[in-house]
């Protein structure tokens, strides 16, 4: 497996002294928290967990912005939800949001992000394939610890399947698709100039 490589976002915008980097990072973490609250309130209404597009956001910043920035960015994300910024989907807010149905997968995205960030680091978001695996592995977290917390709530591991697995399958493989699609492009859109 090759090294760790900039990320998209950093070779989109290089910045060679600390002060840049840090103006970089401020920026790109408050334009991902927007990203992930616009995808959030972007919802088909299911029951116990809304369909949104915050799996393809949070899987976009960790594959965009790398490691460390991504999982910042999606935490970010879920401390202003945390403090009461109605950041989720519908009007969600607060700790109470968290620790409900959606609170595995919310933490899944962090996690998610900084997987698919530590992949892209490694090249895995510069082809098709392997940014498809990239993706997989990704929302795969996402599922595990979404259907995990979800089990505890409504009490087996067939019913939150049911509930918080099954009916996402369709609309997170275009999502999937979707980004696999994007970020070789962007990479050789790069490469070009």
């Amino acid at each position: 497996m090759r090294s760790a490589s900039p990320p998209l976002a950093m070779a989109l915008w290089p910045s060679d002294d600390k002060t840049g980097r840090l103006v970089r990072a401020i920026v790109l973490i408050a334009a991902g928290s927007v990203l992930m609250t616009v995808s959030a309130k972007l919802t088909v209404p299911f029951w116990p967990v809304p369909l949104s597009m915050q799996t393809f956001a949070a899987l976009l910043i960790g594959a965009a912005y790398g490691w460390r920035l991504g999982g910042i960015t999606v935490f970010a994300y879920l401390a202003q939800g945390a403090m009461g910024v109605p950041v989720f989907a519908g009007a969600g807010a607060g700790l109470p949001y968290l620790l409900g149905p959606t609170g595995g997968y919310l933490l899944g995205f962090a996690i998610g992000a900084v997987v698919v960030g530590w992949l892209a680091e490694r090249g895995w978001d510069r082809r098709v394939l392997t940014t498809l695996a990239a993706m997989v592995i990704g929302n795969l977290v996402i599922y595990a610890l979404g259907v995990g917390w979800l089990t505890t709530i409504v009490g087996s591991v067939e019913r939150a399947f049911a509930l918080g697995l099954l009916p996402f399958l369709l609309g997170d493989a275009l999502k999937i698709a979707l980004a696999t699609a994007l970020l070789p492009y962007a990479w050789s859109l790069i490469q070009r100039r």
